[in-house]
């Protein structure tokens, strides 16, 4: 059996039936004790979010603002996953996928609320006076010492995430794609990649979140305007496109040629992996960054967080998801608007380009090579801040310049490695990370109902005063 095949293996009893009903359970555990907290207070968490209010609040200690601690997690989430990752989703799984998509990202908000509030209760500051947090630390601190060993999981686990989920799957697909439209050959783009990612992530925290402020906002806008013209021109077709996510979500797709169809079992289980690949509501990634933010009360910075999962899965996935669904890209007959390539012969964010592409002509394809390169080149630079706190839990921050070169090197490996092993790799580690955070946030739930009922009952009348 060679890697790829072991690496499914693995997966299907990783992202089998106990472990889909431990990362949907937990999130809806989470919304019935916060009485549906992420669809309430969504606007509220908005408007923290998007406010700077939390620039001169002196009296708020963390080492960035709301604003920027959101544009590094959207940085490390808004990537690859919403492009090649959808489009590989609804391809395996049929237009469905996006449903449940859909569903793992609702309640994966309160997830990652919870996720957040308890990276801001228990975050510590490291021996360069700044803030470190993650389920590492929430699981140690907050479950006591006995505990520690879960913490230590997470930790190793989340390493291997970030050179398989952060790196090596966005610097592969950047490959892909500068090689498709631009004729450049991997080793070129390996070499480019290694070179830029060097000069940010040596500049530490400060400098990955202001070139995630700055970055963030334009690709979205490059992205959806892409995306929302598709839909633009083809308004007809938007309605049929959600009737099919609906009805594919509960019934099987038909076999056709030479397409062997899609059962409904596979539509969720691909929504599910895909949906958390995208939004990593579960993962605990948020809770590593999250503590970094200026905010005077945990709560604060936790209905941000959530606001990032929104913006991922209901905003942006959807967008590349109809925009798949009604160019035909996501049928591996063929594509309904082109009528030439078939959606077989394509993988990743090549299917994409070649939906937008169909609709947009080379504009769309640009587009979207654009928005690989850069959501790409951003998730890298993310994802190192994940990496680099865990590893610095592990480890200290003695020997996190070896953990940066390794970093480096391996944007040259993944822009060289063999797609389907590297994603089955990815598909892996988010699994072993994503467990012992659920174990945690739910021993912990009783805290993260306290911080919330504490924050809206004694801190809430007076912070939206202040906000005007």
């Amino acid at each position: 059996m060679d890697v790829y095949g072991m690496l499914q293996k693995i997966n299907g009893v990783l992202w089998g039936t106990p472990s889909l009903i431990l990362l949907f359970g937990t999130g809806i555990f989470l919304t019935v004790i916060l009485k549906g907290l992420q669809f309430r207070k969504l606007g509220y968490a908005f408007k923290i979010g998007f406010s700077k209010e939390q620039e001169s609040d002196k009296t708020a200690e963390g080492d960035v603002s709301n604003f920027k601690a959101l544009m590094t997690a959207l940085a490390a989430t808004i990537g690859n996953g919403n492009i090649a990752g959808v489009a590989t989703a609804v391809t395996i799984g049929g237009p469905g996928a996006i449903f449940w998509m859909w569903i793992v990202g609702l309640v994966g908000m309160a997830t990652k609320y919870g996720e957040a509030l308890l990276a801001m209760k228990y975050r510590v500051k490291n021996e360069n006076g700044e803030y470190s947090s993650g389920p590492m630390y929430y699981i140690e601190r907050g479950l006591g010492k006995k505990w520690k060993a879960l913490g230590m999981a997470f930790a190793i686990f989340a390493i291997f995430a970030t050179f398989g989920t952060g790196n090596g799957i966005q610097s592969n697909t950047i490959a892909g794609v500068m090689n498709e439209s631009f004729h450049i050959n991997g080793t070129t783009t390996a070499i480019v990649l290694m070179v830029l990612v060097s000069l940010i992530i040596f500049g530490g925290i400060q400098r990955i979140s202001t070139v995630a402020g700055f970055f963030v906002p334009i690709m979205a806008v490059l992205y959806m305007g892409g995306a929302i013209l598709i839909l633009l021109l083809n308004l007809d077709q938007v309605i049929p496109a959600f009737k099919l996510i609906f009805f594919y979500a509960f019934n099987p797709v038909a076999a056709a040629g030479g397409f062997t169809g899609v059962i409904v079992s596979e539509a969720i289980r691909s929504g599910f992996s895909r949906g958390i690949f995208s939004n990593e509501a579960g993962l605990g990634t948020a809770a590593l960054v999250a503590g970094n933010a200026r905010a005077d009360h945990p709560v604060r910075q936790a209905l941000v967080a959530m606001t990032g999962t929104f913006i991922v899965t209901i905003i942006v996935c959807t967008m590349t998801g109809l925009s798949l669904i009604i160019t035909g890209f996501w049928d591996p007959t063929g594509g309904a608007i082109s009528g030439v390539e078939h959606a077989a012969d394509l993988k990743g964010g090549a299917l994409t380009s070649a939906a937008f592409s169909a609709a947009l002509g080379i504009v769309g394809e640009y587009i979207v090579a654009f928005s690989v390169i850069f959501f790409g080149f951003s998730t890298i630079v993310g994802w190192y801040v994940y990496g680099e706190k865990c590893f610095e839990y592990l480890f200290g921050l003695r020997f996190v310049n070896g953990f940066r070169i390794a970093y480096v090197l391996a944007c040259g490996i993944g822009a060289v490695a063999n797609l389907r092993t590297v994603w089955a790799f990815a598909d892996m580690t988010n699994a072993l990370m994503m467990i012992p955070n659920l174990i945690a946030l739910i021993l912990l739930s009783k805290v993260i109902v306290s911080e919330t009922n504490d924050y809206f009952d004694n801190h809430y009348k007076a912070a939206v005063k202040k906000a005007g």
